[in-house]
Order: structure tokens, then C-alpha cells, then sequence
């Protein structure tokens, strides 16, 4: 296979489509000739011919980009494959934004629960000391 890329990738998929396309042009000008009242073989032999080629390019083309989706899908290490480190790192993007609302949470609640608790301190206050009773030292 040519390039590993996500870009050359799109690129084989293009010339295949080009290609689908000029398969079904040659097969509509073999029709086109077979249609008239006195064909010219010449003409239909090499746009069968045409067809024929570019259908098995298209059929190549695709059946290695159906063998690359198998090798990427099945979760092996495949080369040329960052499927699993994109998912790993959108997983721990997931994770950290989860992590960081929950801190964000506990924040607040701690933020909500501090004053009361200061105004427990403040309202709690010692007995006042007994005096000495005199004599007794």
C-alpha cells in the first residue's frame, strides 16, 4: 500500500472513485455503439476492453483498502495504525474533564460548608473561669 496517511488514504479513494467513473463511461459508449443500426465492432472490442481493466483496478483498489480496514478494526497493533493512541488520548481527555468537574464540585461544597463552621467556632465560648476560693492555695 502506498502511504500510511490519513491523506494518502483519502487520495486512493479518489482515484478509485475517478476510476469508477471511467469504467462506467466506457461501458456507456459500448452501449452507445451497440445501439446503433450498424455497429462498429472496433469501437465496442476496445471499450469492453476499457472496462474490463478499469474494473479490475477498482476491484484491486478496493479489496487493499478492505484488507487495511480489517487489519485497523480488528484492535491489533497494526502499522501505520494510531487508532488506539487517538482513543487512549480522547479517553484520558474524557477522564481529566470528568476529574476536574468533580474538583470543581467538592470546591463548592467546601466552599458552601466553611462558613458554617466558622460561625460554630465563633458562637462556642469557654465558661468563665471560676475564681479561686481563698485559702485553698
Amino acid at each position: 500500500m502506498a502511504g500510511n496517511g490519513p491523506m494518502e488514504k483519502l487520495q486512493l479513494l479518489e482515484n478509485i472513485e475517478k476510476d469508477i467513473a471511467s469504467a462506467i463511461a466506457s461501458a456507456g459508449k459500448a452501449l452507445e455503439e451497440l445501439a446503433k443500426d450498424k455497429p462498429v465492432m472496433k469501437s465496442i472490442e476496445s471499450n469492453t476492453t476499457a472496462f474490463t481493466k478499469t474494473l479490475e483496478s477498482v476491484e484491486k483498489g478496493l479489496m487493499n483498502q478492505i484488507n487495511y480496514l480489517t487489519q485497523v478494526s480488528t484492535g491489533q497493533p497494526h502499522e501505520g495504525s494510531c487508532y488506539a493512541a487517538q482513543k487512549d488520548l480522547h479517553m484520558s481527555y474524557h477522564r481529566h474533564a470528568h476529574v476536574k468537574r468533580r474538583l470543581e464540585e467538592l470546591e463548592k461544597i467546601r466552599a458552601d460548608t466553611k462558613p458554617k463552621v466558622l460561625q460554630l467556632t465563633k458562637s462556642y465560648s469557654l465558661p468563665p473561669m471560676a475564681q479561686p476560693v481563698p485559702g485553698n492555695q
